[in-house]
């Protein structure tokens, strides 16, 4: 096998699930698995977790219609809003649930059931004020079925309660409309500020594969990916270099592991002995498989990046393996 290895503990989803489960209650709880579940698989993340939870979101319909395709039943919320007639017309067709951020995709989505995204001051998705206005005398009366926002700095106090009064402004004014609505603002970062934050519903992401955001610890999470590279040359050292660099030491052998930045890894973080070439590192460890991922928040720091960034690429071109274990 050539691939990677990456091993991805089911069990330790599961306990990451049903703890964000104690902390809301019974309230609607989405699990976030967009960009193939955080790079774990997200049919088979979807799978694992389906009866603790009440919904899964996704980034875009074609991620929900993976998800539909591999039988997840519950309700699939596609956060990005329709760009066009052909997104719309996906999202219908597997019955996944689009989200409306502005006039256009209040147009785009006809009469489907919908949520509707409020601008609470991070600017990237969702309207307020007079767009607002204008969304809610497009779509039907009762056709909203959720209503959400989105915190940005949510490690900041005085900036999540901001957005929380902004949010139930706008709340107010949808249920005006759809008095059904039900309100979602908290992501991982809001959903352990607890309290105000968590509304009728929350959709949780980061927490699902074991890391809390920056801001937040949670001793109770889970890491559940770990990646290997699997040794594929062995030589003594001939000449001066070490992959594409020059020795600064001399080595007597060496070893070549087949991963590289193409896979996902960083080429300025060096594993093994220097930086990584496109598809492959040499070291002067020994193992049939090496662990080089076993922590994201720790490559992450290497990286000078966050841990959603570092998990959504390791797995690239990885063959995945799916582990249940009995301790958890």
């Amino acid at each position: 096998m050539q691939k990677t290895l990456s091993v991805i503990n089911l069990s330790a989803i599961r306990s990451n699930a049903q703890f964000v489960r104690s902390l809301v209650g019974n309230r609607f709880f989405w699990a976030v698995v967009k960009a193939d579940g955080y790079g774990h698989g997200a049919a088979e993340v979807a799978r694992e977790i389906e009866d603790i939870v009440d919904g899964f979101c996704v980034a875009i319909a074609d991620e929900g219609a993976e998800l539909k395709i591999n039988g997840i039943s519950k309700p699939v919320l596609v956060l990005a809003p329709p760009l066009d007639f052909e997104d719309a017309e996906k999202i219908n067709y597997y019955g996944l649930t689009p989200t409306v951020t502005d006039v256009k995709s209040a147009r785009l989505v006809g009469k489907m059931k919908c949520h509707v995204a409020i601008n609470t001051g991070m600017n990237r998705y969702g309207c307020f004020g007079k767009e607002l206005d204008e969304v809610l005398s497009i779509l039907d009366k009762g056709q909203i079925e959720g209503v959400y926002s989105h915190l940005y700095a949510a490690e900041n106090a005085m900036h999540c309660k901001r957005q929380a009064a902004a949010f139930r402004i706008a709340v107010d004014r949808v249920r005006a409309h759809s008095p059904e609505a039900f309100a979602h603002l908290s992501a991982s970062g809001g959903i352990l500020r607890g309290g105000e934050y968590l509304f009728g519903g929350v959709r949780c992401g980061l927490m699902l594969y074991g890391y809390a955001p920056k801001g937040f610890k949670a001793a109770a999470l889970k890491p559940a990916l770990k990646v290997y590279a699997r040794l594929s040359h062995e030589t003594e050292v001939t000449g001066g270099g070490v992959g594409y660099n020059i020795a600064d030491r001399a080595y007597k052998r060496l070893y070549t592991y087949r991963l590289g930045y193409a896979d996902g890894f960083f080429r300025g973080v060096p594993l093994g002995e220097k930086t990584l070439c496109m598809d492959a590192f040499v070291g002067t460890e020994r193992a049939e498989y090496l662990p080089v991922f076993t922590d994201a928040e720790a490559y992450a720091a290497r990286c000078g990046t966050i841990s959603y960034e570092v998990l959504c690429s390791v797995t690239g071109r990885s063959l995945r393996v799916y582990e249940r274990t009995a301790e958890i």
